[in-house]
């Protein structure tokens, strides 16, 4: 399992314990991990839903706000923590040298053979695909703000859902850059 190449001085680690759960799981599964692939999106889907229709169910600005404030820290914690390690072998981490100067880290798994690969295709197109397009959503939702003159309304989703998701997401391309 702790196997080091001779020219990496980095080793492989587990991640949760993610080789010995696959090895003893059927193969027939292709979403190893149902529960981290429903976070991964609900979060997400949830601030979608809850800014979209807000307005109809509540009068109170600052109750949508916290309401999709919280969701979208609960999806950053889930990428973050959990769903990112468990889908496609995802770990980042901000380290502060002697300095003070701040380097982010970012760890993989190593690429292995098909059959003792942890790593769902399904549970890897859930992942980059929610990474990816709901920050393209938000983009549209703070357009619409923008042109309809909803200013209160606008900040929510460049500040909060755009520049959020897109640091994950360009974490998620400078570990896939490292991969190849």
């Amino acid at each position: 399992m702790l196997q080091q190449d001779s020219n990496d001085d980095t080793e492989d680690v587990a991640l949760f314990d993610t080789e010995e759960e696959t090895a003893n799981r059927p193969k027939k599964s292709k979403i190893r991990h149902p529960v981290a692939s429903f976070f991964h999106l609900f979060f997400r889907v949830s601030a979608i839903i809850v800014y979209l229709l807000c307005e109809f169910f509540s009068s109170s600005f600052i109750a949508c706000m916290v309401t999709i404030i919280l969701l979208l820290s609960c999806d950053f914690w889930a990428v973050k923590n959990v769903t990112g390690r468990l889908m496609v072998g995802l770990r980042w981490w901000n380290h502060i040298d002697e300095d003070g100067n701040s380097h982010w880290v970012f760890e993989s798994r190593k690429a292995s053979s098909q059959e003792n690969n942890p790593i769902s295709e399904a549970e890897s197109r859930i992942f980059w695909l929610g990474l990816v397009t709901c920050p393209v959503l938000w983009v549209i939702f703070a357009f619409s703000a923008l042109f309809s003159f909803r200013v209160k309304w606008l900040w929510l989703p460049w500040v909060w859902c755009y520049k959020v998701p897109t640091y994950m997401a360009t974490s998620g391309a400078k570990w896939a850059a490292e991969r190849i």
